[in-house]
């Protein structure tokens, strides 16, 4: 009973790290869409979310069958229960990357200015918040799910910088200012996505400790 139990838990492993590699892609899609002004790969970023959405489906048909047949206890009911909760946050995300496509459709040719490279740090820095988040919870190491969660201040500073950089480039340029509103949603989009990960983060700490945000759970 126990080895088709834990046989069941490594393919919840296996689902949670495809999950994870999805959202990782879809973040990348999307910024290439912004960045380049590709509208057919925003337009397929779009269509993209709704395969992550299936993803979280069959992840919760999974946790859920785990926790109704086996009636976990302790460890194992803490790391089911957390999976739930981190799908949902993974969903979002790719919610919010589509969002980031959506809105890149409102531009032509890479019409981003250079100077807001930050957006593009603030996207590798997320994606590889939640790729860390995933893996943090796979190997059950609750350093690397502290550094996800500490890792989340550069993704603020970096956005107080490209808001920085936004106001600099409306006094430039005072007739673009819709367009930089849609600068400043990507931005946030990413900050989202950032915080996230620290969510995800949150529960792989609790999956391990019985800990959430320093209360005491389970």
């Amino acid at each position: 009973m126990r080895s088709n139990f834990d046989a069941q838990l490594k393919e919840l492993n296996l689902d949670m790290l495809k999950m994870a590699g999805e959202v990782e892609n879809i973040i990348n899609m999307s910024m290439r869409a912004f960045l380049k002004g590709e509208h057919d790969v925003a337009r397929e970023t779009i269509e993209y979310d709704y395969q992550i959405n299936e993803i979280e489906r069959q992840i919760e048909r999974r946790c859920l069958k785990l926790l109704l047949q086996q009636q976990p206890v302790a460890t194992d009911l803490r790391r089911i229960s957390s999976a739930l909760k981190m799908i949902t946050d993974m969903e979002r995300i790719g919610d919010q990357a589509a969002d980031i496509a959506q809105l890149s459709l409102r531009f032509e040719n890479g019409m981003v200015p250079q100077k807001l490279n930050h957006i593009v740090s603030m996207a590798s820095e997320t994606s590889k918040m939640v790729t860390d988040a995933i893996n943090a919870y796979v190997s059950s190491d609750t350093s690397l799910a502290e550094k996800v969660i500490t890792d989340d201040d550069r993704v603020d500073e970096l956005f107080n910088e490209v808001k920085d950089d936004l106001i600099e480039f409306i006094r430039n340029n005072i007739e673009v200012g819709e367009q930089a509103i849609d600068l400043l949603m990507v931005a946030k989009y990413f900050e989202r996505i950032g915080d996230h990960a620290v969510n995800i983060a949150e529960w792989v700490v609790f999956s391990i400790t019985g800990v959430h945000k320093n209360s005491k759970i389970m």
